[in-house]
């Protein structure tokens, strides 16, 4: 339950690689789909998914959201959510989750949203994340304060959402990347 130590980050690479083969796997069993809503990753989500062989059958798409105005234009995010508590915000990246898996028709929307640094944005700290799943009648959201540089939360990032759609399969996903404080 502690947060992935700076030095420990080589390990992440590999335990990304290893749950996004799983989660791809599981998908695929369930002839299910997914789709992504990325800010600070970037669409490292989505590259990770779709390094995986076979992630064709599962994989819908993905979205780059990196601006405001692209989470509410195009993934339908509450613009008023937007200005009241700006784009790094658990209600945010739940929409993110569920606006993308509504535009890209898919089972399941993953979301990633927060503060990579090198600087504190929007009154956040470094290392505050927020990462989302929707699913058919069901959303989870993790609230995640991560140590590291830029890569580093980048990457942790994206192995905490893998994480969390491996908990809603039920899939036995490892040890937690942070602990949730929300």
């Amino acid at each position: 339950m502690n947060p992935i130590a700076p030095e420990d980050a080589a390990h992440v690479h590999g335990e990304v690689a290893a749950a996004a083969a799983m989660v791809v796997a599981e998908l695929t069993a369930r002839a299910a789909t997914v789709a992504t809503a990325e800010s600070l990753t970037g669409g490292l989500v989505s590259a990770a998914l779709t390094g995986v062989p076979g992630a064709s059958v599962v994989v819908r798409g993905g979205v780059v959201s990196y601006s405001t105005e692209a989470k509410a234009s195009v993934l339908g995010v509450d613009p008023d959510l937007l200005a009241r508590a700006g784009a790094v915000d658990a209600s945010v990246a739940e929409q993110m989750a569920a606006g993308t898996r509504a535009v890209l028709d898919a089972d399941y929307g993953l979301a990633t949203t927060g503060v990579a640094g090198p600087d504190p944005a929007e009154g956040k700290p470094v290392g505050r994340v927020f990462v989302a799943v929707a699913g058919l009648g069901t959303s989870r959201v993790q609230v995640l304060d991560l140590r590291g540089d830029r890569a580093q939360i980048r990457s942790q990032s994206v192995l905490a959402v893998l994480r969390l759609l491996g908990e809603m399969l039920d899939l036995p996903v490892g040890e937690e990347v942070d602990r949730s404080t929300g």
